[in-house]
């Protein structure tokens, strides 16, 4: 599913392809996806219209448009913003879990605008779990984790009862880190993920500030969340990178969750 890594890459196909280039239609027909949007309402608001800049904080982007409403867009939990051209190339970037899709293949795309030179941007979303908004609220939306600071960091990971892997996952707090990245981070970490915030020492905070950026920053470098190293042994036969341990599962924070029972205590 699209985390933090997923929806930079979506975030950048835009900045690479679709800034700039005249919108002279929208397909804003499906109403869950756009909701409270009205089928239509979109298109109305965007025709005519570039997009100029495209922003991203967590999980969220939002572009801005040449005089128009701020355009925001959510992938949901398998999201894929493709770019085609009338010539039939293409770019993409999202969810990789959706993998089953070929170029070509638009059957699940639930928003499109199309550009003056006959190409179009497409929301491509197999679980129409994604979300398009205008002028979407952001205020809600914690720091970045890719730019949060030290202070706000350790504030957020260590107040309240809650399991820590349940803070991390808490856009409010920090905005990017899903499932597969808080895993990431509390294996690289050594802590147990239902240990509860205000139980974690000043060591073990630090420890998973540093796992955060590196687990960030190798998910960026390498293409996505599914490159991390635990990833990998998220399975019943799964072991522990570092000390062959069986790994374990359970729901922690309401999320399925893998750790390793020696070292993650």
């Amino acid at each position: 599913m699209p985390e933090l890594p997923e929806v930079e890459f979506a975030r950048s196909v835009i900045e690479r392809a679709a800034l700039g280039r005249l919108i002279v239609d929208v397909d804003d027909s499906d109403a869950y996806v756009c909701r409270p949007h009205r089928p239509g309402d979109i298109r109305a608001a965007l025709t005519g219209l570039k997009l100029t800049a495209v922003h991203r904080r967590g999980k969220t982007m939002w572009c801005d448009t040449s005089g128009g409403p701020i355009l925001g867009v959510h992938l949901g939990m398998s999201g894929k913003i493709v770019i085609a051209d009338p010539g039939g190339q293409e770019i993409d970037g999202g969810d990789y879990w959706e993998g089953r899709r070929v170029p070509g293949d638009y059957r699940w795309s639930r928003f499109t605008l199309t550009f003056a030179d006959g190409g179009r941007l497409m929301l491509v979303d197999p679980r129409r779990l994604g979300r398009i908004r205008l002028d979407p609220v952001l205020d809600a939306l914690g720091p970045d984790a890719t730019t949060i600071t030290d202070k706000a960091f350790l504030h957020a990971v260590t107040g309240g009862t809650a399991p820590v892997k349940g803070r991390l996952m808490d856009q409010h707090l920090i905005a990017g880190i899903g499932n597969l990245l808080a895993d990431e981070i509390l294996w690289q970490a050594r802590v147990n993920p239902a240990r509860p915030g205000d139980e974690l020492t000043r060591p073990q905070a630090k420890r998973l500030l540093n796992a955060t950026r590196e687990a960030v920053a190798a998910a960026l470098r390498d293409g996505g969340v599914h490159t991390l190293t635990i990833v990998a042994q998220r399975r019943p036969d799964g072991r522990c990178p570092r000390d062959g341990a069986p790994m374990k599962h359970g729901t922690v924070a309401g999320r399925t969750t893998w750790w390793c029972p020696a070292e993650q205590r």
